[in-house]
C-alpha cells in the first residue's frame, strides 16, 4: 500500500479512528434508546431531537469505519471491542429526560474531544481526508451538544 503514509502512521491514526468509531457507536445506541424511552413534557421535542441525531450518527458510522479500512487497517466492529474503546458510558434504568439530555450532551463533548485527540498523528503524517473527516464530525457533535444544553438552560 503506497498512499504517501507509512504503516505505522496508518496504523496510528486507525487506531485513534477506532475510538471515535467505538464512542460514536455508543453515543449512537444511547441516543436511540433515549429516543425509545423518553416521556414527560418535552416528549415530542426530545424525541425528534433524538431521532435525527441517531440517524445521523448511524450514517457517520460507515464514514468513520470506511476511513480505517482506507488506511489498511481492520475496523472493529462488536460490542466487546467498542466497550474496551469507548470513553462513554452506558446508562442505566430509567433515565428521566433532563438527564438524558445531560448525557448526550457529555457524549457528544465526549466524541469531540476524541475526535481532537487523533489531530497531531493526522497532522504529522500529512492526511488530510482523515482530517478533514474529523472537523466534519466536530462541528456536528459540538452543534448536537450546544442544542441539547440549551434545553437545559432557563
Amino acid at each position: 500500500m503506497d498512499i504517501g503514509i507509512g504503516k505505522k502512521e496508518r496504523e496510528k491514526i486507525a487506531e485513534g479512528l477506532s475510538r471515535l468509531l467505538a464512542d460514536s457507536f455508543t453515543l449512537y445506541l444511547k441516543t436511540h434508546n433515549f429516543h425509545w424511552n423518553v416521556t414527560g413534557p418535552m416528549f415530542n421535542t426530545l424525541h425528534v431531537m433524538f431521532m435525527d441525531q441517531y440517524t445521523e450518527l448511524w450514517n457517520a458510522l460507515d464514514l468513520i469505519a470506511e476511513r480505517i479500512r482506507a488506511l489498511g487497517v481492520a475496523a472493529p466492529g462488536t460490542y466487546r471491542e467498542f466497550a474496551k474503546l469507548t470513553v462513554i458510558k452506558e446508562s442505566e434504568g430509567k433515565v428521566g429526560a433532563e438527564d438524558m439530555i445531560r448525557q448526550l450532551v457529555a457524549g457528544q463533548e465526549a466524541v469531540v474531544k476524541t475526535a481532537r485527540s487523533i489531530f497531531p498523528v493526522v497532522d504529522k503524517a500529512g492526511d488530510e481526508p482523515t482530517a478533514d473527516l474529523l472537523t466534519q464530525r466536530m462541528q456536528i457533535h459540538e452543534k448536537n451538544a450546544w442544542m441539547l444544553r440549551s434545553l437545559l438552560e432557563g
